[in-house]
C-alpha cells in the first residue's frame, strides 16, 4: 500500500469491510432475509418476490434500499462539504456511521424480545442508512480496490490480473469481509444481535476516533482526489 498516495486510508477502509460484513451477517440471518450493505442482493431479491417467492419481505427491502440511497446522498453532500480534506472526512462519516449503528444497539436492545416487526423495520432503517454513507464515503475518499460493500470486481480482478500492484489489497478486501461475516454470525447466533452491533459500533468509533487525529495532517495523502 503506498502511503504516499492513500497514507492510513486503506487500513481504515479494510476495518470498514469488516463492518460491512458484520451488519450483513446481522440483516440477513437475524433480520429476515435482508442485505443492508449490499444492494445487489437487495435487488434481486425484490425479483425473486416479483416472480412469487415468499420467503422475503417485500418491506424489508424497500427500506434497506431507501435508506441506503438516502446515506449515499448524506456522503455526497458531505464529500463535497469536508474542504477536501480526506482525513477530515472519514472521520466525520464515521462519526455519524457509529451513531446510526450505536442507535441500532439500543434498538435490537428495546425491542427484539419480542422479536416484533417494528424493531426489525427500524434496524434495517439505521444500518442501510449507515451502510450507504460508508459506500458514497469510501467512493469520494478514492481508495483503489477498496468499496467496503461488494466484491464481485475484487475477485474478478483477482483473478484476471494476478499481478497487479493491489493484489495484496484485494486479498485484505477479501478476508476483511469474510472475518466481518464470519464474526457477525458468531455473535448473532452463540449470543444476540445487540452483541454483532456492539461490535460494529466500536469499530466505527475506532476508525472515527484515528481518522480525526489524521485529519489534522498536511500530507499529501489527506488531499481530495
Amino acid at each position: 500500500m503506498d502511503t504516499r498516495i492513500d497514507g492510513p486510508l486503506p487500513l481504515a477502509l479494510i476495518g470498514l469491510t469488516v463492518v460491512a460484513g458484520v451488519v450483513d451477517a446481522v440483516s440477513y440471518l437475524g433480520l429476515g432475509h435482508v442485505f443492508v450493505a449490499n444492494m445487489t442482493g437487495n435487488v434481486v431479491f425484490l425479483g425473486f418476490l416479483a416472480g412469487g417467492a415468499m420467503e422475503f419481505s417485500l418491506a424489508l427491502s424497500l427500506i434497506a434500499l431507501g435508506a441506503f440511497v438516502c446515506g449515499a446522498l448524506a456522503g455526497g453532500r458531505l464529500g463535497r462539504n469536508s474542504g477536501g480534506n480526506r482525513g477530515r472526512l472519514l472521520a466525520v462519516s464515521s462519526g455519524i456511521q457509529a451513531a446510526a449503528v450505536g442507535a441500532a444497539v439500543l434498538v435490537s436492545l428495546a425491542s427484539f424480545g419480542a422479536r416484533g416487526d417494528g424493531g426489525a423495520h427500524a434496524l434495517v432503517l439505521l444500518l442501510a442508512f449507515a451502510m450507504g454513507l460508508q459506500t458514497a464515503t469510501a467512493r469520494r475518499l478514492g481508495v483503489a480496490e477498496l468499496t467496503t460493500v461488494v466484491l464481485t470486481l475484487t475477485i474478478t480482478g483477482l483473478a484476471a490480473d494476478s499481478h497487479h500492484p493491489n493484489t495484496g489489497r484485494r486479498l485484505a478486501a477479501i478476508a476483511a469481509m469474510f472475518v466481518g461475516a464470519l464474526a457477525g454470525a458468531f455473535l448473532m447466533l452463540r449470543f444476540s444481535v445487540s452483541a454483532a452491533l456492539a461490535l460494529a459500533t466500536a469499530l466505527l468509533l475506532l476508525t472515527a476516533t484515528a481518522a480525526y487525529r489524521w485529519s489534522s495532517s498536511t500530507d499529501a495523502w489527506t488531499a481530495a482526489k
